[in-house]
């Protein structure tokens, strides 16, 4: 069988040599495609094509993709959590010297010096007196969301002799145990907020994080305090961010995401949404997003669904695999049981997990699973998509 893979985007080469040439069909031009790869691509409004059974992004914001609507059709939206997140760990620490030693300001002072070496050299010993910074050993840092890149920033910015406050509420437990012991995790925003000299963000982009950093929240902060964002832009509130500059309650913000509003005050930096901008990082997502599709095309298996629930089970020798995603609802599994044991097929393996509202089963049966079980399936109350895998 060969597998179509629609990519909507420049993908990595080396990620989409994951993919086998013999069994693989992979470029912008496919038609009819069975998967769907992208990286910054806008899917929201674009209809995509009904043979269409998996989308994966190579990056790990989603906001780009309008999965609810892919939830109703049991698309799996797939993303790469970690991938990047050391280049923008490296960015947000080169942020937080930028902020500490006035950086920008001062190579513009420097650049814009004109007349002859004497003069110049005049001019940097009397202007450099207005970019003066601060080191960052005994500074604190606060780290909002310790999920991937939060971690690794949070351990850089200790590691370089940083007091370093972390709050997240939902860490998991295998990001808990890679934090440096040193950090210290506060119960609340606040907390972090009131005592950090530099406060930087790393959350999802969802409607409960839009806005997060808002004029409450920057006037907890300290007047001298510096803010990063490397998430995503909508996370702060731009508006609140230049009115609190304005009135001497913030020292400066840095962020990936430039804007009119932002890109007018001078004591704003924003860069041109460098945070997974290295060869290093496109080619890990791409690699990852690439497995990731074909462990759900050819076994059914998934891993790192933002939509559905993880999900892996090793293929039953001799069996043929179906797969079936179904809103969460009571009696759901039992009557797909009840519907493959009236084909007259033995289970030999079977796998049900959910998330939320959704749930996702994978069934290996004995034998060849008739048309008329299928067209069944598909038409049981709740059931959103089937697939049968040989």
């Amino acid at each position: 069988m060969t597998y179509r893979v629609k990519t909507l985007n420049a993908i990595s080469q080396t990620g989409l040599s994951r993919l086998p040439a013999d069994s693989y069909e992979v470029g912008s031009e496919v038609s009819d495609p069975d998967a769907i790869m992208l990286r910054s691509f806008k899917l929201h409004g674009v209809p995509i094509p009904a043979s269409v059974k998996a989308v994966a992004r190579a990056g790990a914001g989603t906001n780009n993709i309008p999965i609810p609507d892919y939830s109703a059709l049991g698309i799996p939206v797939f993303n790469t959590p970690g991938a990047n997140a050391n280049a923008v760990k490296e960015l947000v620490i080169a942020a937080i010297f930028l902020a500490a030693r006035n950086i920008v300001p001062g190579a513009t002072f420097a650049h814009r010096l004109e007349g002859d070496p004497d003069s110049m050299t005049k001019a940097v010993e009397s202007g450099k007196k207005n970019f003066v910074g601060f080191e960052l050993p005994g500074r604190t840092l606060g780290v909002i969301g310790l999920g991937a890149v939060g971690i690794l920033v949070a351990n850089a910015a200790a590691a370089l002799g940083m007091r370093v406050l972390g709050f997240d509420p939902a860490i998991t437990v295998e990001h808990a145990w890679k934090l440096n012991p040193s950090i210290e995790r506060v119960a609340s925003p606040d907390t972090l907020l009131k005592a950090a000299d530099i406060v930087t963000v790393h959350v999802p982009l969802l409607p409960a994080t839009t806005g997060l950093i808002g004029a409450e929240q920057i006037g907890h902060m300290r007047p001298d305090a510096v803010l990063l964002n490397f998430a995503r832009g909508p996370i702060v509130d731009e508006a609140a961010v230049i009115a609190a500059l304005e009135a001497g309650q913030l020292r400066s913000y840095i962020c990936d995401f430039p804007s009119p509003a932002l890109n007018k005050h001078e004591n704003v930096v924003t860069l041109p949404h460098l945070g997974a901008s290295t060869g290093e990082a496109e080619e890990n997502c791409a690699v990852m997003a690439a497995d990731e599709l074909r462990a759900y095309l050819e076994d059914g298996n998934i891993v790192n669904s933002v939509n559905f629930p993880a999900a892996e089970m090793a293929r039953t020798e001799g069996a043929t695999r179906v797969t079936i995603a179904n809103r969460n609802d009571p009696g759901v599994i039992g009557e797909i049981s009840t519907l493959v044991g009236g084909a007259g097929l033995n289970i030999l393996g079977l796998l049900n997990k959910s998330r939320g509202d959704l749930a996702y089963n994978i069934v290996d049966v004995a034998g060849d699973v008739p048309t008329a079980l299928v067209e069944k399936l598909r038409a049981a109350d709740g059931v959103l998509a089937v697939r049968i895998i040989a």
